[in-house]
């Protein structure tokens, strides 16, 4: 067993697996390379041990969605190392070694990512991850390279190594310790949002999480659910306002859930002015799980506040849609302004 496993989480991927997987074969000598499968019901487990003598197969009794699959996974992995990469990222050469020497150099971090550029249009950073994540005060993700739907070209204004607030779940190195020391991705997520949230909890206890911009991986994104399915506002939705309640301070939760609560309004009535009426649905349901989890959630809040050790520095406080919207700010750099 090496230091470092690349674990791909696979549900019903057979052609992803099929174009991109060589690629991790082929620029990854240093380490051990595992698909865990979600039950899939199509070719791919075949696929693997067909093609992929190499790699690893672990096969897991059900889909148990990005989060719990992952957690699930990692259970039998005993790599120091674990990097949770996506079926649809293409790797370059020599995308891993930097990764692992950030880690290497230095013990305060836990966790980096590489720069995530978009597999369809080469040229721009792609949406999940970019040069990495940030949010705002009332809890929308950010990154450098992208905000809300507005993705820059990759012209390297970005090529400097810094701490981030959340790495791409796209492309996640992590020592193993940590990821299991603050409880593994929550499993209740299923899928979205379910990296930034474990990456508050690395945040809040101390540990620094790096953007790397050395490593340089392709990703295709959506290939879980597409921009315009219901289910995915749903769970974006939903699990943003769990991981709200999960992890802000006692002294801002009330006053951020109010302003998020108005704004989620808003954006039900957007959705029912533009016809997306599945989506204006899909809100509502969201809130509607939202307030019925939330008892599940107390000792979970409670047990995160008592775990917080320090103030998070790379979580901005100001709201970014007025900045997108009412200032103009469409670039990361504008939001420094």
């Amino acid at each position: 067993m090496k230091r470092t496993a690349v674990v791909i989480l696979n549900y019903n991927g057979e052609e992803m697996l099929r174009r991109f997987l060589p690629s991790v074969v082929e620029y990854t000598p240093d380490a051990d390379i595992i698909v865990a499968d979600n039950a899939s019901t199509d070719g791919s487990v075949a696929l693997v041990k067909e093609n992929f003598p190499t790699v690893g197969l672990i096969i897991l009794d059900r889909n148990y969605g990005f989060a719990d699959g992952y957690n699930k996974a990692l259970e039998s992995v005993t790599a120091d190392y674990v990097l949770l990469l996506n079926s649809d990222v293409e790797v370059t050469p020599g995308w891993l070694e930097p990764l692992v020497a950030a880690l290497d150099a230095d013990e305060s971090v836990v966790a980096c990512q590489p720069k995530v550029l978009d597999f369809k249009r080469k040229t721009h950073f792609e949406y999940a991850g970019a040069a990495g994540g940030f949010i705002d005060r009332y809890g929308y993700p950010f990154c450098r390279g992208r905000i809300f739907d507005t993705v820059e070209e990759d012209c390297n204004q970005y090529d400097t190594a810094c701490d981030i607030f959340w790495a791409t779940g796209a492309a996640l190195l992590v020592r193993a310790a940590a990821f299991r020391a603050v409880g593994g991705l929550d499993g209740s997520f299923f899928a979205h949002m379910e990296e930034i949230d474990f990456c508050w909890r690395l945040r809040a206890r101390g540990h620094r999480i790096m953007f790397v911009p050395g490593s340089k991986v392709y990703h295709v994104g959506g290939a879980t659910l597409s921009a315009g399915n219901p289910k995915k506002t749903y769970l974006n939705f939903r699990n943003n306002l769990l991981m709200l309640y999960k992890n802000l301070p006692a002294d801002e939760l009330r006053c951020v859930m109010r302003v998020r609560c108005l704004l989620d309004y808003v954006a039900a009535l957007k959705f029912a002015v533009t016809g997306e009426w599945s989506h204006c649905k899909a809100l509502f349901r969201a809130r509607r799980d939202f307030r019925n989890m939330k008892e599940d959630y107390k000792s979970v809040r409670e047990a995160n506040l008592a775990a917080t050790v320090c103030e998070i520095k790379e979580r901005a406080g100001f709201m970014l849609l007025w900045r997108y919207y009412a200032c103009g700010a469409k670039r990361y750099s504008q939001l420094k302004k």
